[in-house]
């Protein structure tokens, strides 16, 4: 577009060329989106995800353009509706939840844990994590106990585990 003469028919050319290309990306990532989405509902009655915060890790200039390409909210957005239409069930921990600082074996929260550290040791158990994975296995866990009736049901069973 920089190359054309403004107001000329090659410029109304080329504006049309780029906005059906940004228009073709974006139709990709929406039904990318909703394919992961309806695939989760069918898959998994009960969905646990964790609440963050977008707008600080924005200001991360390596990370911000990558975390604005995901669409974290209308991710969430789909799974809430989606999975209402289904009858199954998200459960969202708040962004304050430290599901990469609690080791999943015992228990133990660590008081900082740095991005950079991807594997960590529990001190108590001596168990080696990686920290997404663990971070899984922590959501799941709050999303089965959160599912758990007062009156002593059972809760439902999650088969997503890291793998």
């Amino acid at each position: 577009m920089s190359r054309k003469q403004k107001g000329s028919a090659n410029s109304k050319k080329a504006r049309a060329r780029l906005a059906r290309l940004h228009a073709r990306i974006a139709n990709i990532r929406q039904d990318a989106l909703h394919q992961l989405t309806t695939g989760l509902t069918r898959r998994f009655p009960v969905i646990g995800i964790e609440d963050l915060n977008v707008a600080g890790m924005m200001k991360n200039r390596r990370l911000a353009r990558s975390i604005a390409d995901r669409g974290f909210f209308e991710f969430r957005r789909q799974l809430d509706y989606k999975s209402e239409m289904r009858g199954g069930e998200v459960v969202v921990a708040d962004r304050w939840f430290a599901s990469s600082k609690t080791c999943s074996c015992c228990g133990q929260v660590r008081e900082s844990l740095p991005l950079a550290v991807r594997t960590w040791t529990c001190p108590d158990c001596q168990a080696r994590h990686d920290r997404d994975g663990n971070a899984a296995i922590n959501l799941k866990h709050y999303a089965v106990s959160s599912t758990v009736s007062a009156c002593g049901g059972k809760a439902l069973a999650l088969a997503a585990t890291p793998g």
